[in-house]
């Protein structure tokens, strides 16, 4: 079997979706019908990735979230029907590693999901990042582009870094702010932040005004997007 996952849903309907789309990719599939079931399997069973619900019948999935981040890194994908920004906000500050909206395509799913795998299995261990046509040497604070040095400023390699060492996965704006400006995070750096992705966008998109790579999530932050 493939990577254990760990389902924290109460609508069967929509476990039995999950389970038969994941176990025909060949992975393990586990599944919990409340937070505390779903807390108990993360601990016992330590899943490589876990599919969260919001709504569940016995505390909120957002508290769920965070109990599991106290002791757990294990990637999270929040999968729920609300459409809402403040509460896909919420669950990504909360520390979800992606969300997916109900109803939702399995070959999004699946790509998230390779997504999240790929970051936990890959990206704390190399030094140097290769994310299509950009590359990124951490330790060496280096970023190319199809093999050409890119001139990044200080606060404009920061947020690439951001969104390199979360490739794939949202970044809010509060997170952004929060580590690029630190003790200075203020409403003034909420403003700075849309200006330097601008910048950084004019140094690596082939057409700026039509991103392609550095991903808008609307009101809610941005996404580096990577090929496979």
């Amino acid at each position: 079997m493939g990577a254990r996952i760990l389902i924290i849903d109460d609508e069967k309907q929509i476990c039995k979706l999950l389970r038969v789309t994941l176990q025909a990719h060949e992975f393990e599939t586990i599944v919990a019908s409340s937070g505390r079931e779903g807390m108990l399997q993360a601990s016992m069973k330590r899943p490589d990735l876990i599919l969260l619900d919001l709504g569940l019948p016995d505390m909120s999935g957002t508290e769920v979230l965070s109990k599991i981040r106290q002791w757990s890194k294990t990637p999270i994908i929040v999968v729920t029907v609300r459409d809402d920004e403040q509460g896909k906000v919420l669950a990504l500050d909360n520390g979800a590693d992606d969300y997916i909206t109900k109803p939702f395509g399995t070959s999004e799913l699946m790509a998230r999901i390779r997504v999240a795998l790929r970051h936990t299995v890959h990206q704390p261990y190399e030094p140097v990042l290769n994310l299509g046509v950009l590359t990124i040497d951490l330790a060496r604070r280096i970023v190319t582009r199809r093999g050409e040095p890119i001139n990044l400023s200080p606060i404009e390699y920061d947020l690439f870094k951001t969104l390199a060492t979360n490739a794939g996965r949202v970044v809010t704006h509060s997170q952004f702010v929060k580590q690029i400006w630190k003790d200075q995070a203020n409403e003034t750096a909420s403003h700075y932040l849309r200006a330097y992705i601008g910048y950084l966008r004019k140094k690596i998109e082939d057409d700026p005004k039509r991103p392609t790579l550095v991903i808008t999530v609307p009101g809610v932050g941005y996404r580096l997007a990577i090929s496979d």
